[in-house]
């Protein structure tokens, strides 16, 4: 590689973390390019057409955890992101044409709840304050740089600050947030209520993105980890995007573009250029070499220290680590396009059925429903009965789809990325398509026959489309020795690796999964740090 640098940074991959630390890093002044192997920007945040006439959020589907700061410090709303807060919070279906709706307004979802269970009924407003309370001690760590084993004196502050927070708490809470730490959320929710259904509805957060059991230990720890985000203001809400995720996506390009960022489409990365213990730049795959001062990586730990990084340039401790990463998300992802709307269980008897439909629509019965699932697709490869979580974004944003007709998502658990018996994904992708939309259909008599078009991505496809090795939504599972300072190494958890001018600003990094754009935002500042204080290698 000649010895002209290019550019002050070079970030490898596209998706929103990456275009988040570019629309910071060019606000400093800092030369940057970002670097997306696919043909369009936003990675897992996109917005496509996959029918004729209907467009939809292909992977990522809901808005939450958007930090507000990240929104107004871009001026995302400048660059025509628009948000919409759900009026209803989920639609669960039943056995036996049952359902519960629960919208936002507390009484209304206290009287719901009452029709199964009228002690879960009282305990679900101070489960949901006690929820929040707790979720406002990991609200004030989202921002902070998580401190590093055998670190320095910076650390060692950050910990008594964490420390006092937490000392901040009543017994009660100090108890409680230690239990949502390290339990299962089946144990958690079988001390909270009675109802199967309500523990169906909350199990769900702990298995999502996430192939365990719901009694798998830490589990709990979802439970905040959903409920630190907000939308419009309003703390552990749920929202949407007008015009899907990649309007998120969008907007972050143009705001880091307007500011003088360069984005380069169709420049799959092959390698990072390492000379001396230093990154120097980068290689794409049709051998353009360009050299930066530093590199950024918006890629999974693992596809980037194994895939993209000679590993003679890798301590052994190192490597063995990476490579004991755990990603296996075990999600199923579907977008169909529907000629009309699903007539779901219990329509019939609610008032507004639109209204209804706006919110997260579930098939979570129980836990015990949860717990076959996982334990099919460990044995079997998929769920024979699947874990259902579906949005109908259309109800409320007539820009994806032709009049009268919807778009529907559905993300659904358990199925194991690695198959035995020398099957394939590619080969068994619609016979587990057809299973979750026979499923869909026992609970809504004309969805099957509504169909006129759908998208499939298997574990396998998310793999190799987007880059989440082991179809892993969050670049690496949320347990807790892979969260805060051991994410995604002990000792490497300040968005820098183990070489020199190379920084990680992805999902694998604290504080992990979900488009917030918190991790960007994170790893910006270091980064910005270490050129204004001349830390980078020459």
């Amino acid at each position: 590689m000649a010895s002209k640098t290019d550019y002050d940074v070079v970030i490898i991959g596209g998706g929103h973390n990456g275009l988040t630390t570019a629309g910071y890093l060019t606000r400093a002044g800092l030369k940057t390019l970002v670097l997306e192997r696919r043909g369009i920007v936003g990675g897992a945040a996109v917005t496509e057409e996959f029918h004729p006439g209907f467009r939809n959020s292909v992977c990522s589907y809901s808005v939450s955890l958007l930090h507000p700061k990240v929104i107004r410090e871009l001026e995302l709303g400048a660059h025509g992101l628009e948000i919409m807060e759900r009026p209803v919070a989920s639609y669960m279906l039943l056995p036996e044409g049952e359902s519960i709706i629960l919208p936002r307004d507390a009484k209304a979802a206290e009287q719901e709840i009452s029709r199964f269970s009228r002690k879960d009924a009282l305990r679900i407003p101070a489960f949901d304050e006690q929820r929040q309370r707790l979720a406002d001690v990991l609200r004030d760590s989202l921002l902070e740089t998580p401190p590093n084993f055998g670190g320095g004196l910076g650390d060692l502050m950050t910990l008594l600050t964490t420390g006092n927070r937490f000392r901040k708490l009543s017994p009660t809470l100090q108890r409680e947030f230690v239990k949502v730490m390290t339990m299962s959320i089946g144990d958690y929710l079988n001390e909270w209520f009675e109802c199967d259904p309500v523990k169906g509805d909350f199990g769900w957060e702990g298995i999502v993105g996430n192939m365990v059991s719901p009694y798998h230990p830490g589990t709990a720890y979802f439970l905040l980890h959903h409920g630190f985000g907000e939308v419009n203001g309003r703390k552990g809400a749920w929202g949407h995007a007008r015009g899907g995720m990649g309007s998120i996506t969008q907007a972050m390009a143009r705001s880091a573009t307007a500011k003088g960022a360069e984005i380069r489409l169709n420049a799959a990365v092959r390698e990072v250029v390492v000379e001396k213990g230093v990154a120097r730049g980068v290689v794409l795959e049709d051998g353009t070499a360009i050299r930066a001062r530093a590199v950024v990586a918006n890629v999974g730990p693992k596809l980037l220290y194994l895939k993209m990084i000679d590993r003679s340039a890798l301590d052994s401790d190192f490597l063995r680590e990476i490579e004991g990463w755990r990603c296996r998300s075990g999600t199923f992802r579907m977008n169909v396009a529907l000629s009309e709307t699903p007539r779901f269980n219990g329509l019939d008897r609610v008032e507004n059925p639109a209204k209804a439909l706006t919110g997260s629509i579930h098939i979570t019965p129980s836990l015990d429903y949860l717990e076959r699932a996982y334990d099919d697709a460990k044995r079997g490869g998929w769920s024979k009965e699947p874990v259902i979580t579906m949005g109908i974004p259309s109800v409320y944003d007539d820009s994806l789809a032709p009049p009268g007709c919807h778009v529907m998502s559905l993300f659904c658990q358990h199925f194991d990325p690695l198959l035995s018996g020398g099957r394939t994904w590619d080969e068994v992708k619609e016979e587990v398509a057809d299973l979750i939309v026979s499923t869909i259909n026992g609970y809504a008599p004309n969805f099957k026959s509504s169909i006129v078009g759908r998208q499939v991505l298997t574990p396998l496809d998310l793999e190799r489309d987007f880059g989440l090795v082991g179809g892993d939504i969050h670049h690496g599972a949320l347990h807790l020795d892979q969260i805060w300072s051991m994410r995604p190494v002990g000792g490497y958890a300040q968005y820098r690796g183990p070489l020199a001018n190379l920084y990680m600003c992805g999902a694998g990094t604290h504080p992990g999964g979900g488009v917030s754009g918190i991790p960007g935002h994170n790893a910006a500042r270091e980064i910005l740090r270490d050129f204004k204080r001349r830390r980078l290698a020459a």
